[in-house]
This record gives structure tokens, C-alpha cells and sequence, in this order.
């Protein structure tokens, strides 16, 4: 895989690519990286795609935004701008996940296919999250609320638990050191991640500066869940194809917990391409 700069939406984003041939675009969520989607890309570019994988706003290499906006509105914004930079086109497919799945929610009709992970549509979400069990595994959302929230993140071990308790058994030794260098050699990439949440919840406002966006065709999208999520419990999941587009899908993986394409990389990369079918 090379990294490469693509300008879009005002900022530089640094991305890993691979192969050639319509666009896939992979997007990773927190604490994590575009090195998540390691196993995916080869199999991407095996199948003719050119796999694309941004660092997304506020994670270095990629540029931290001078407004400082987290909101929804902008990352929709980041991915349609990369789509068109990147010369997606018609033919363009995208895969999102946990914070990079909540932008193909709302723009998946800009793509042939959808793949989103880890994080279940908004509405199926809205239904369970105040469930006791759930909020207590979203403390991290609240305490980032708080002015807390950057010390608390960067002390030690914090984000290496995050990954223990939400893929249980799995060995992030090797993510953690791509996490650290993006997020924590700098506190303000750190405070950035956080200003994700801070936008979820409104304790940052809306900037304002990004009008929405129109979402086009509902196309279908494929859902997939790991069966030991240790964030969002797996019972998010029953009720995710309720709130998808109609011809869409969702999957519960056996054995794998919320970094699910890193612990079941042969099952979710076949699940994945069996979706999106042949490059065309």
C-alpha cells in the first residue's frame, strides 16, 4: 500500500491505496486508523477495485480542521468531496466503520453499494442505546463531554482498554502503535478525535458551515454486527434491517467482537465482497 494527499472539502487528507479500477472507499472509526482496513484492501484490489482508505479529519497524517468542525454534516461533506476527488463516479463503492459508518448512512445513495460495521443505522440506535447495559458501555461518550476528556484518553492504557473491552480476547498490540501515532504524539489530534463527540451530543455546536446534504436514491446497504461487541452490544443489531433502505441486509459475525474486521478478516472481507460484487 502507498499513502498519498488528496485535497477535498478544504483539507489535506492522507490516504493508503491500493489497486486499480473503481473507487472503494474504506472509513475508519475511533480509536483507530485507515490501517484497519490492512486485510480488506488487498482483497479489494484482487477483486479490481482501488482501495482507498482516508485517515479522516483531525487524524494525523491527515489535516486538523481549522473550524473545528465534528458535525455529521461535515463528514458527509469529507467523504462526497474525496468521492469526487478521488474520481469516484458511478462506479464508486463505500465501507464504514463505527465513527466512519455514520456518513454512509446519509450519503449512501451517492454509491453503487454501501457497507457500513459496528455501528447499526440511527434509528435502530435511538431505540436501545438508553438501555442501562448500553450506557454503561458508552461511558467513554459522556466523559468526553467533559474537560476531562483529553487527559483521560491519553493517560496510560486508557485507549488499550477501549480495545480490550470492546474486541474481547483480541490482540490490538499492533493497532494500538498506528492509534498512538495518529492521536497521541499530538494532543491536538487527540482533542480532535474527542471533538467527534463532542459534536454527537452538542456540547460543541454546530458550525453551520456545511448545509446538509441531499442523501439521493436510499440504496441498499449491507450491515454487519460482531456477536461480542463490547461498545455497542449486540443486541443494537435486531433491529438494524428494520431501519435500512429496502433490499439491504444486516449480519450478526459469530466470534468477533467490534473491531470485527480485524478478528474475522476472512468471514467480513467475503460477507464484503460477496456485497459489492465485481468491480465493474
Amino acid at each position: 500500500m502507498e499513502i498519498r494527499t488528496v485535497h477535498a472539502n478544504g483539507l489535506e487528507f492522507a490516504c493508503l491505496t491500493l489497486g486499480e479500477g473503481p473507487l472503494a472507499l474504506c472509513l475508519h472509526g475511533f480509536p483507530d486508523t485507515a490501517h484497519t482496513w490492512r486485510h480488506l484492501m488487498p482483497s479489494l484490489a484482487e477483486r479490481g477495485y482501488r482501495a482507498v482508505a482516508p485517515f479522516l479529519r483531525g487524524y494525523a497524517p491527515t489535516e486538523i480542521p481549522a473550524d473545528g468542525a465534528y458535525e455529521d454534516a461535515a463528514l458527509v461533506a469529507d467523504v462526497l468531496a474525496l468521492r469526487d476527488e478521488l474520481g469516484g463516479g458511478a462506479d464508486a463503492v463505500v465501507v464504514g466503520h463505527d465513527w466512519g459508518a455514520f456518513p454512509v448512512y446519509q450519503c449512501a445513495g451517492h454509491f453503487r453499494r454501501a457497507v457500513t460495521l459496528a455501528v447499526p443505522p440511527p434509528g435502530s440506535l435511538a431505540t436501545t442505546f438508553l438501555d442501562y447495559e448500553q450506557l454503561r458501555r458508552s461511558f467513554y461518550i459522556f466523559l468526553f463531554q467533559t474537560p476531562l476528556a483529553e487527559a483521560a484518553a491519553a493517560s496510560p492504557g486508557f485507549l488499550d482498554s477501549l480495545w480490550r473491552d470492546w474486541s474481547p480476547g483480541y490482540d490490538a498490540s499492533h493497532d494500538l502503535q498506528f492509534v498512538r501515532r495518529s492521536l497521541l504524539d499530538d494532543p491536538a489530534n487527540l482533542k480532535a478525535a474527542i471533538g467527534y463527540y463532542r459534536a454527537m451530543l452538542g456540547t460543541t455546536p454546530p458550525s453551520g458551515r456545511y448545509p446538509a446534504v441531499d442523501p439521493g436514491a436510499r440504496g441498499p446497504v449491507l450491515y454487519l454486527h460482531g456477536a461480542q461487541d463490547g461498545c455497542l452490544g449486540p443486541g443494537l443489531a435486531k433491529e438494524a434491517a428494520a431501519h435500512l433502505p429496502e433490499g439491504s441486509r444486516a449480519e450478526v459475525v459469530p466470534d468477533a467482537g467490534h473491531f470485527l474486521h480485524l478478528e474475522r478478516p476472512d468471514e467480513v472481507n467475503r460477507l464484503i465482497l460477496d456485497w459489492l460484487g465485481p468491480a465493474s
